[in-house]
């Protein structure tokens, strides 16, 4: 068994859920209430834990649930989004990365998580497929598909500066 402070994995874990959250979400605001959910849920949990790497997997896929919740809520279905670009979210250094950035936040949910679970957060097929609980081939089309698109984004974006 697992143990750890609260505070260690909030720590450490923090900027990670608030990612996920915010990929899937497409808001920073309710990042940051999915991403508080996941701890307060983290703090009443009485789950024995493994190892961190355990903790880890639990919290994204708590996250991956609370942002679902999140949708299917009737306050979300009854409201309008403001129709803003996300310019505060993420700042980068290097304007590519920033349009990779949008480009991405264009792509359907499926795909910017296993996206993001991927290259973001480094896991194999497998694991997202744990994750996510679901078939591995899903995961792998799901990226295929992803990036496929992402392509075509980007590349919509070249000609329309050319």
């Amino acid at each position: 068994m697992y143990r750890f402070t609260y505070d260690d994995i909030a720590g450490k874990y923090i900027d990670t859920v608030y990612r996920l959250a915010l990929s899937r979400t497409k808001s920073p605001e309710n990042a940051e209430d999915v991403t508080q959910e996941v701890f307060l849920k983290l703090m009443q949990t009485h789950k024995e834990f493994e190892s961190e790497e355990h903790v880890k997997a639990w919290l994204l896929r708590v996250t991956i649930n609370c942002t679902k919740d999140l949708f299917l809520s009737s306050w979300f279905r009854r409201t309008e989004a403001l129709d803003e670009k996300i310019d505060s979210v993420q700042s980068y250094e290097h304007e590519e990365k920033s349009d990779l950035y949008y480009a991405l936040m264009q792509l359907p949910q499926k795909y910017r998580t296993v996206i993001h679970l991927h290259y973001y957060e480094g896991y194999s097929v497998k694991e997202i497929a744990e994750i996510m609980k679901t078939a591995e081939g899903t995961v792998k089309s799901q990226l295929h598909r992803g990036r496929d698109l992402l392509k075509n984004i980007m590349r919509e974006e070249v000609k329309d500066l050319g």
